[in-house]
């Protein structure tokens, strides 16, 4: 019994140093593009950068072929996510910020052709603004 109890203390070690390496890693790539971009949201190389994390990430990778995400999608909604949440609150920036986390980007894929003032409300909600 203890042999077991110890394999499965090492396994949810080994969990949570995934889970904070994968969540340092997500939180150090959205805060350097919020560095960089915020000033410069139509600049093309932002939604190339957002869309090559979401590839490599493999949460938001799922999430992203699950709702057949495009760059366009990423371009309209960071132009909608504009108009009402051109907000920043610490090192969160809600146009660039919300495509890094698994349920914002869910919510904004499956509401693209939503109204702006909707999608950055919920975003709003999401990162407590």
């Amino acid at each position: 019994m203890q042999v077991l109890f110890g394999i499965l203390l090492v396994l949810l070690i080994a969990l949570f140093a995934v889970e904070t390496r994968h969540n340092l890693k997500r939180d150090t790539a959205a805060f350097r593009l919020v560095d960089q971009y915020e000033k410069d949201l139509g600049n093309p190389a932002l939604v190339d950068a957002i869309v090559a994390f979401i590839e490599q990430d493999w949460k938001l990778k799922r999430v992203w072929r699950r709702e057949n995400g495009t760059k366009d999608d990423v371009r309209g909604l960071i132009k909608h996510l504009m108009l009402w949440g051109n907000m920043r609150k610490g090192r969160r920036f809600i146009p660039i910020t919300s495509f890094f986390y698994v349920g914002s980007l869910e919510y904004l894929l499956q509401h693209k052709d939503g109204e702006p003032k909707q999608l950055a409300m919920k975003m709003m909600q999401i990162f407590h603004f």
